[in-house]
Order: structure tokens, then C-alpha cells, then sequence
């Protein structure tokens, strides 16, 4: 039996000790921000913080945790009001999204130890793989973030999640059929 806690709460996993945390957090804790990539620690689709620090779930046996504090993107800011996802969003950064939970864990990490990173520390801290190749994105969304931690760039909050039905609707223009003489 495993006791440490995730996003504030005390868990109690019983689960084999050498459970990874990535599975222990989809299928028992049912928090499924964390995304299993390559389950070899390579592609960096898992981060989380453990204890502050970033960390790759799909290569932490869940009886090493004993403990230990837990945050998924779960927990980083509940209505997306962390200046890391309103950058992100200000940026443009999503596109498939895949990869974007363990980035942005990634990211907030980084600039929790170094408010003001450079290139090279970018590089150090984030060797997160993004399929869509949107890493120029990522990187001004990392500078407009750390600009607005320090205060010197306000950032309207992100959108909450779900889109409202009647937002929907509207966002996707009805399909009508082809006018006369045109196929489709």
C-alpha cells in the first residue's frame, strides 16, 4: 500500500509498488491530463511535479513515492488562470494538444527555479517531443509567461474548460449542401 498525495489530496493506492505513477493516475486516480507517450521517459508526455520538480510519471514506481507530493495539469490552476496556459494560449501554442500537458508541466517548473530563462535553459529544462513541431510557439509562449510572472505583462485568464453547447454550435458553421450545379 502507497500513500502520498496528488493535486492536495492523500491517496492510498493498492497497487503492486512497482505500478508506474502515469498508471496509477489514469486508471485508479482517473486523471487523465497526464498523457502515456513512449513510456520510456523520452518523450516527456507525462511530466508532472513531484514535489515541486518536473518528472516523468511513466518511469516512477508508485512505491518509491512514500510521501511525496503529486501535482498533475490537473492542479496547476483548475481554471487555467496559471500565466504558463494563458500564454499558451495567447501564443497559439496547441495544435493536436497531445503533447501540451506534460509541456506546460514542464515549462511551469522551469520557471518556478529560473524566472527569466534563456535559450539554453529552455533547452535544459524542456525535452518535451511535439509531433506538430510547434516548438518556435512554445518558446514565446516560455518568454511571455516568464513576463508575466514578473509582472511586467498582463495576460487575460484562459477560457475555462468545456465549450458551452450554444458556443459550439456557433464556432462550426452548419453544413448546407452544395448550391445547383455543384458537386460535392
Amino acid at each position: 500500500m502507497t500513500r502520498f498525495t496528488v493535486n492536495g489530496q492523500p491517496v492510498h493506492y493498492r497497487l503492486d509498488p512497482a505500478t508506474p505513477l502515469l498508471w496509477a493516475l489514469r486508471d485508479a486516480s482517473n486523471l487523465t491530463g497526464t498523457k502515456y507517450g513512449c513510456g520510456t521517459g523520452h518523450c516527456g508526455a507525462c511530466t508532472v511535479h513531484l514535489d515541486g520538480q518536473a518528472a516523468l510519471s511513466c518511469l516512477l514506481p508508485i512505491g518509491e513515492l512514500e510521501g511525496r507530493t503529486v501535482t498533475t495539469i490537473e492542479a496547476l490552476s483548475p481554471d487555467r488562470s496559471h500565466p504558463v496556459q494563458q500564454a499558451w494560449v495567447a501564443e497559439s501554442v496547441p495544435q493536436c494538444g497531445f503533447c501540451q500537458p506534460g509541456m506546460i508541466m514542464a515549462v511551469a517548473a522551469l520557471l518556478d527555479r529560473i524566472p527569466d530563462p534563456t535559450d539554453a535553459d529552455m533547452d535544459a529544462a524542456i525535452a518535451n517531443i511535439c509531433r506538430c513541431g510547434t516548438y518556435p510557439r512554445v518558446r514565446a509562449a516560455i518568454r511571455r509567461a516568464a513576463r508575466a510572472r514578473r509582472g511586467e505583462e498582463p495576460l487575460a485568464a484562459a477560457p475555462p474548460p468545456g465549450i458551452a453547447p450554444a458556443d459550439a454550435a456557433r464556432a462550426v458553421p452548419a453544413l448546407r449542401p452544395p448550391p445547383p450545379g455543384r458537386k460535392p
